[in-house]
């Protein structure tokens, strides 16, 4: 037995799951950005398209509070399955091939059926989420909020702490299953011939056997993607290729 997890194997053929160092994250990202550097405009190419995306989204959302928030970690909770062409551009680096757009993307849409699988349920959880957030803003903050001080009228305030916990527990708690449940299943979905639930499941149980690691790995997610934010989306354009690439090493190195 290598993990509290090993009831899975009843119920799915799931790969062995290696147990890594807890300052392994570190490395993925230094080879991540190896990846990003020797394939700069494929990788480039993502980041300029989804921190337009992001930007267009945030600018939408800026009239309607509730929806600030739910769209910063609903980018979040999608973020796995946006970055599945830059997963495929370090797959192809890995094999030594030369790695292109073109490329990238035909191999996305290679795995279309198991990535609209999981996109579909990703999805899913980032619509319930807005909704959730809404009904939130609806019974724990009284009157009109002003839109564009959303963030520093609530959260970076101490008016309305009940909410602010109320909401980092509810969402915390949803973005920790999502990750459990993704953290490598896209790449695994891109790299072999296996199905949506299996690849969710070897996800949970890399989780859970390398609990520190994967900590700090969504630390450094959460952290690199607020700098991103907080640049307007501009950081964006290299954080997320370097995050997409540095997840398809998480990958290699978690599954057998």
């Amino acid at each position: 037995m290598d993990m509290p997890l090993h009831t899975l194997d009843r119920h799915f053929n799931l790969p062995h799951i290696r147990h890594i160092d807890t300052a392994r994250p570190l490395q993925w990202l230094r080879m991540g950005w190896e990846d990003l550097r020797d394939n700069v405009v494929a990788s480039l190419a993502y980041g300029v398209f989804f921190g337009a995306l992001g930007y267009l989204i945030l600018m939408f959302a800026a009239p309607r509070p509730y929806l600030i928030t739910a769209a910063i970690s609903g980018f979040l909770l999608i973020g796995p399955i946006v970055a599945a062409g830059l997963y495929e551009i370090s797959r192809q680096h890995t094999a030594g091939r030369r790695a292109t757009l073109r490329s990238s993307l035909r191999g996305v849409f290679d795995n279309r059926d198991s990535l609209f699988t999981i996109g579909v349920v990703l999805v899913m959880v980032m619509i319930a989420w807005e909704r959730l957030s809404a009904i939130l803003f609806a019974l724990l903050i009284p009157g009109d909020l002003p839109s564009v001080d959303v963030l520093r009228e609530v959260f970076l305030s101490t008016s309305h702490m009940s909410f602010v916990a109320t909401y980092m527990i509810v969402g915390g708690a949803i973005a920790c299953v999502v990750f459990a449940l993704t953290a490598v299943a896209v790449p695994m979905l891109m790299d072999r011939d296996t199905d949506t639930v299996t690849a969710m499941m070897t996800s949970l149980r890399a989780v859970v056997a390398n609990l520190p690691a994967m900590l700090l790995w969504a630390a450094l997610i959460v952290a690199l993607m607020a700098v991103g934010f907080a640049t307007m989306m501009i950081g964006m354009v290299v954080l997320l290729p370097l995050l997409g690439h540095a997840t398809w090493h998480a990958y290699r190195d978690l599954v057998d």
